[in-house]
């Protein structure tokens, strides 16, 4: 089994805590889609959305997050021998449903400051042109992901989109405390796929330093979010990569990459 994804990618995370919870083994390939490695054709043939994760078994291969969540469970109930491992059930699957609805796309780079947003907007759409001209059985394709990016730029312009997603997270996060006021875990007494679901989006609130506006004013969503950093899946998935040096690391990486292809006109 393999899993394209990348350390920072929300839904991602959410894939790869579902992996280590469930104790499934798998290759693990990091596709950066900052620096545009997720155009490269070899994997754009694969998935021609250029969207991350990307999970493989044989030439079984799913896109959405959530079937690949139901995925892994399927197989760790089938290899489990003597262990009791439940599917997940409705309310699980409920709230798996209504954390995956809010998207954390514009959220997050409404965030970043515009002229770097602009810079690497600038860099991912050379490098889709580059490869439209390289591997011209997939110009159409290509044509389409280059639309979405001058798309996401015009939506980052209205104010509008960006009000409507933080009214959505404010919502859900509102839900969230009032659930976690009676549960340990967002479904109950017990971790399942729902926690799975949630953590990458605390982390990502944590990552864009805004802790203290979303999480910390929610006493109960503050409390659970110190238990679930705890649990051993979260300090190899999200923790390793966002505390301390390591999370400069990769920022500086991925920025010096872009900047010398820019500089070289590699794309």
């Amino acid at each position: 089994m393999q899993l394209y994804h990348h350390p920072f990618s929300v839904d991602s995370q959410k894939v790869r805590l579902a992996l280590e919870e469930n104790g499934v083994d798998y290759t693990s390939y990091h596709i950066n889609p900052i620096t545009g490695k997720n155009m490269e054709a070899s994997f754009f043939r694969m998935n021609p959305s250029g969207k991350l994760p990307v999970f493989q078994n044989g030439s079984h291969i799913l896109y959405n997050t959530i079937e690949i969540l139901q995925y892994i469970e399927r197989i760790a109930a089938v290899s489990s021998v003597g262990d009791d491992i439940n599917l997940s059930n409705r309310e699980v699957l409920e709230w798996m449903h209504k954390i995956q609805e809010w998207n954390p796309k514009y959220f997050t780079l409404s965030r970043v400051p515009e002229k770097h947003r602009l810079y690497v907007s600038k860099f991912i759409r050379r490098v889709i042109i580059a490869r439209m001209a390289e591997f011209p059985d997939l110009a159409s394709a290509y044509h389409l992901r280059l639309r979405n990016e001058y798309d996401t730029e015009e939506k980052l312009k209205d104010p509008e989109v960006i009000r409507r997603g933080e009214l959505h997270l404010v919502r859900l996060l509102d839900e969230i405390e009032t659930q976690l006021n009676n549960t340990s875990y967002l479904a109950g007494e017990e971790f399942t796929m729902a926690d799975v679901m949630l953590i990458p989006v605390l982390a990502r609130l944590v990552l864009l330093k805004l802790e203290n506006e979303y999480i910390i004013t929610r006493p109960s969503i503050a409390e659970y979010w110190k238990m679930v950093q705890q649990r051993p899946s979260y300090k190899r998935v999200i923790g390793r990569y966002f505390d301390g040096w390591r999370r400069q690391k990769t920022l500086t990486k991925t920025w010096c990459y872009i900047h010398m292809r820019s500089l070289l006109k590699k794309y």
